[in-house]
């Protein structure tokens, strides 16, 4: 029996052992309730007819593109100002969208629509071309003509009877679809949101329906909390990113593509996307990854800034007795003088598991415990789930079906589930109304002395004893207005909720950046906060899917994530532990977090060798916070991710393609983290240039493949030459540690430094310094002129060829 084969079993003795509960119980009953509901709420599937575009029969130009006629279809293309495209087949617009920050784009105005050789259509941009053939074959190609992704003529399957295809509805609410597309035989394929495997996306299925897998998960677990629709792939050609704007259930299958496949020819990747509904209608970005992602964060939104606080440590716990334990822990950092800036509770705080209350009895003064905590820097958080109790005299419950805010099926009732409470209602977030019910309850958790906030459960979960544990497909939501059930509601039912915690917040505390993240979300998370891992499976296979999920969560657009330090579930050996904890401290999110039935994650529970090299993690993370601050600022104006795949400037690297085990955080610096039992030493691809071990200074130059130690103290890390790094220095203030740059004009390296004034809305001013190594001697400038204005730490070694150590100037 493998290990997958293993999760499934205790999984499968868990839902048996829960039946025979009184929870169980009702988790049978809303299971029956949920089955009836759809088979009365949802149209049967009859007969239905298969449609293609058909021959093209003309074309009508408009701003930044045109629409091009088929006999049985249409299709729109759209180059907006950004340089990104849109398509959008049978009259598909690009809003309503959840996605989208705002208004859609401009079009490119420059952008035209002219006829192509063969009978096709084509418009040409500065950025990108798109070439429409006389069957529907849509080509995004370079501006010099090479081909980044080929969309094969869509399929539509409709019930007999449907409106026509140019009509109203037609490819909307009831037609399936399916589209393939070709992309370069050495694409490789990264995104969809957060994946367990990867970052690279192997071949096979990829469902996107946001899912609470049930128990802890591993890397063979899809799909798994928070879903998107977000390619990113990366070619020799170029990169794109492709993001079809359909929130229904539905799939994509990767297939990589072989070159020199049978006789010589290569045979392209491909992929199949595949909707239950909705409409088709996709945006394609090309560029450089950095471009892309930037290109993104314009269509969907800047990341949200996380308070500085919020890049500290993270100690959580489903299982916080009362607040003396709380104390405890606390007090166990604070005399090991180990750093810690936030503690978070979880459901077990609340009085009966129920939203936005406190049991007093283990927490008779929670408002003076959180500003006690504070008074020695540490920060509450706390959980919300979206479910709320659905008893009489609860006042969430009262508030909310006096405003009639909850989810009702096709008959007008409400919609019933099973959460930690009991017997739950569901919000409907989808209407702007119940938001702004919902962002007032926040005032709750800020009298109670809260800092910010965590959302779980939100795909959203009701237990269920067989089936799925989600709502009934069939319940009614608002949908901005629109209307519709939740086959469209369910992927953006979390990314809603974020927004009305978000605004609640931004109302309530108008003077403070929010603090926020959730377990679910979709295309736009990013907007309102980040994510975390959810309930990620203790084991070495576990340390690995944490960081695939980042990397994959960032080139998805949500920059700021992190996994549960030592895994949801289980009892780490302390290797494993402190090697996951060496991981997370080069995260975004840096936490540490279990389950009530889990061992401890206190740093000190693992004997004095691992209390030692946590510490010493726990100190490099603080010493970094002025560089992590930075970047926080930096994903903000330019999308691109903390933590980026270590092809991220060299795509073309098709080593660094494949290379799964490292990342880049920053430009600055690339982790090498340990991710294998027993590991002392372990083999690091570097990107093109020069690299320096942070610890031992030793010079290495790239590309190629090197092999460093990696004791139990520390795993490696390196800083590209010519770096300049904000860390803080032995005064506790700023200090910029200047990596030694190469000899020449090719030898230039620079850096970044947001001096931030408090966690406000105010711009931090983003000072950059270039630095340069001629004939021996450093010069570092800070670009505008004007002095370096702080301290300056040179490190590196000059190699043995380039002589003597350098002397600075500035």
């Amino acid at each position: 029996m493998d290990a997958r084969d293993l999760v499934r079993s205790e999984k499968l003795v868990r839902s048996m052992k829960v039946i025979c509960t009184a929870q169980g119980l009702r988790s049978l009953r809303s299971a029956w309730r949920r089955r009836r509901s759809d088979a009365v709420g949802l149209p049967r599937r009859g007969t239905e007819l298969a449609r293609v575009p058909g021959e093209v029969e003309g074309a009508e130009p408009e701003p930044g593109g045109g629409v091009v006629r088929f006999a049985r279809s249409s299709l729109r293309v759209r180059v907006t100002t950004g340089g990104a495209v849109f398509c959008g087949w049978d009259g598909a617009e690009p809003e309503p969208s959840y996605a989208l920050d705002g208004p859609c784009p401009e079009p490119d105005e420059r952008a035209e629509l002219e006829p192509d050789t063969g009978g096709g259509w084509r418009v040409v941009s500065e950025r990108v071309t798109v070439m429409v053939s006389r069957t529907g074959t849509v080509e995004v190609r370079t501006p010099g003509g090479v081909v980044l992704r080929r969309d094969l003529p869509p399929r539509w399957w409709e019930p007999a009877g449907a409106p026509g295809p140019l009509e109203p509805g037609a490819g909307g609410q009831g037609a399936r679809w399916l589209q393939r597309s070709e992309v370069a035989a050495d694409a490789r394929f990264f995104g969809l949101g957060g994946r367990a495997s990867g970052p690279r996306l192997r071949d096979g299925v990829y469902r996107l329906w946001n899912t609470d897998p049930g128990g802890s998960f591993g890397p063979g677990d899809d799909p798994l909390y928070l879903t998107m629709p977000v390619q990113l792939v990366v070619a020799d050609a170029g990169t794109h990113l492709v993001f079809h704007d359909n929130s229904w259930d539905g799939s994509v299958t990767l297939r990589e593509g072989e070159e020199g496949a049978g006789s010589g020819h290569d045979r392209p990747g491909g992929c199949r996307t595949r909707m239950e509904g909705g409409p088709l209608r996709y945006w394609v970005i090309v560029g450089t990854p950095a471009r892309v992602l930037h290109g993104w964060t314009a269509l969907t939104g800047a990341p949200a800034v996380p308070p500085r606080w919020a890049l500290g440590h993270h100690h959580a716990r489903w299982g916080f007795h009362d607040e003396r334990e709380v104390r405890r822990v606390v007090a166990g950092y604070r005399e090991r003088d180990l750093p810690l800036s936030v503690l978070h509770l979880d459901i077990d705080h609340y009085a009966g598991h129920r939203v936005f209350t406190v049991d007093r009895a283990r927490f008779p003064d929670l408002p003076g415990l959180a500003a006690e905590l504070l008074e020695d820097g540490v920060r509450l958080v706390s959980i919300v789930d979206p479910a709320v109790k659905a008893e009489p005299g609860d006042a969430v419950y009262a508030s909310g079906a006096a405003d009639d805010v909850f989810v009702r099926d096709t008959r007008g009732r409400e919609v019933r589930g099973v959460v930690w409470p009991g017997e739950s209602v569901f919000p409907d977030f989808t209407d702007p109304r119940v938001r702004k019910w919902w962002g007032g309850l926040y005032a709750e958790r800020l009298a109670q002395g809260f800092s910010g906030v965590w959302h779980d459960m939100n795909e959203p979960v009701s237990f269920a004893a067989f089936g799925e544990t989600t709502l009934p497909r069939s319940a009614r939501h608002a949908l901005e207005g629109r209307g519709g059930d939740h086959r469209e509601a369910h992927n953006v039912y979390a990314l809603a909720m974020a927004r009305a915690g978000y605004e609640g917040l931004c109302e309530l505390r108008p003077d403070e950046r929010p603090f926020l993240f959730s377990r679910s979300g979709w295309a736009g998370l990013q907007r309102y906060g980040g994510s975390w891992s959810g309930d990620v499976a203790t084991g070495w296979a576990g340390l690995r899917a944490s960081l695939s999920l980042v990397i994959g969560l960032g080139l998805s657009g949500v920059p700021y994530s992190g996994p549960d330090i030592g895994g949801f579930t289980g009892f780490p050996s302390p290797e494993l532990y402190l090697r996951w904890f060496q991981l997370g401290a080069y995260l975004p999110l840096f936490r540490t977090h279990s389950a009530i039935t889990a061992g401890r994650r206190e740093p000190w529970e693992f004997g004095s060798e691992v209390l030692e090299h946590a510490a010493a993690a726990l100190r490099e993370r603080q010493r970094l916070m002025p560089y992590f601050t930075t970047l926080a600022q930096l994903a903000a104006r330019t999308g691109a991710p903390y933590v980026r795949p270590v092809w991220w400037r060299t795509p073309k690297d098709r080593a660094l393609r494949d290379c799964e085990d490292a990342f880049l955080l920053g430009d600055a610096l690339l982790v090498a983290p340990v991710l294998e039992e027993g590991a002392r030493r372990r083999p690091v691809r570097l990107p093109r240039g020069r690299w320096y071990d942070t610890v031992t200074a030793r010079a290495y130059d790239g590309p190629g493949k090197v092999v460093l130690d990696a004791p139990l103290s520390g795993i490696p890390v390196l800083a590209r030459a010519g770096s300049v790094v904000p860390v803080t220095g032995p005064d506790g203030g700023v200090e910029l540690e200047v990596w030694t740059p190469c000899q020449g004009r090719k030898g230039a390296g620079a850096g970044t430094l947001a001096v931030e004034t408090g966690d406000g809305w105010e711009k931090p001013e983003l000072l950059r310094f270039a630095t340069r190594l001629r004939d021996g001697a450093l010069t570092i400038e800070r670009e505008g002129g004007g002095e370096v204005g702080y301290p300056v730490r040179i490190r590196g070694e000059a190699p043995p060829e380039e002589g003597k150590p350098p002397r600075r100037t500035s």
